[in-house]
């Protein structure tokens, strides 16, 4: 789940400057071009001229400026057909630009395809960002009915296997500040929405190795995740194994948990990492 883009209003009087800055000293104009950015990499369809300045609240011909701009250099894509735009080949370069810094990503492919081979569903890879998880790789079930999340989206922390695998492993000063920061929004009837019983579920996760998402961000669905530690202990990433509740039974769950941790623990080990004893920990 993406997160919306903030709307920037136009005060009334002289336009600023190109060069101006907010009151917080970051430079408009180059906010404006990146909030736009964003807003079309979160429309795969695409946008016209019209509903993009509409969404962002930008006046007509400042966003056909940015999107010129940003057409002469690959960022945007222009269907004259269509009068769509679409985020371009050099965003989606740059964006993976990230993939290539960590290499956990190359680590974690050969076990994500094993663990599908092994367990027959959908795998991938999160680590968080800004509060929320969000999917960076994925190695898909060959089953009809399947779950897929499209890269690059994200779902609540609190509410997801990748989320609550990594919030476990997570200092409880970050913890408190993502609780504040982000809330416990209920998304179904399973979700936690109380701090105590989160803390309470996040305990039971170190003690396991792997958390799950039983329906509670989507009826139907469930998730078994594990994080992976780099060489200091710390969690950077998870993986995680999402299914239908009809296939990813009650009778599965330890089995399933038990492969998505010893996946992790694979990756870990390969990248030179550990798994923090917290019998041990504070």
């Amino acid at each position: 789940m993406s997160s919306p883009v903030t709307a920037i209003s136009r005060k009334r009087g002289r336009p600023p400057g190109p060069n101006s800055r907010t009151g917080d000293g970051r430079n408009q104009s180059l906010t404006r071009a990146l909030t736009m950015l964003e807003r079309l990499s979160e429309t795969p369809t695409g946008l016209n001229l019209t509903d993009l300045s509409y969404q962002l609240g930008m006046p007509t011909a400042t966003v056909h400026r940015l999107l010129n701009t940003f057409e002469e250099f690959d960022f945007v894509e222009h269907d004259a057909e269509q009068g769509l735009w679409f985020v371009g080949l050099k965003a989606f370069t740059i964006g993976n630009a990230f993939l290539h810094r960590r290499d956990f990503v190359t680590s974690a492919r050969p076990q994500m395809q094993m663990l599908v081979e092994q367990c027959g569903e959908t795998v991938n890879l999160g680590v968080i960002d800004d509060g929320e998880a969000v999917f960076i790789s994925q190695v898909e079930s060959r089953e009809v009915m399947r779950m897929i999340v499209r890269l690059g989206s994200r779902s609540p922390i609190h509410a997801s296997g990748v989320g609550k695998a990594l919030l476990a492993n997570m200092p409880e000063k970050r913890l408190a500040e993502i609780l504040q920061q982000r809330g416990l929004a209920r998304y179904t009837e399973h979700s936690i929405d109380n701090p105590a019983q989160l803390r309470t579920e996040l305990a039971r996760i170190r003690q396991l190795g792997y958390a799950l998402d039983d329906e509670e961000h989507a009826i139907g669905l469930r998730c078994v995740a594990s994080a992976i530690f780099d060489e200091n202990g710390q969690a950077l990433a998870a993986i995680s194994l999402s299914g239908p509740k009809a296939r990813v039974t009650d009778a599965r769950l330890d089995e399933l948990g038990v492969a998505v941790r010893q996946s992790a623990d694979e990756i870990t080990l390969a990248l030179g990492g550990y798994r923090p004893d917290w019998k041990q920990s504070p």
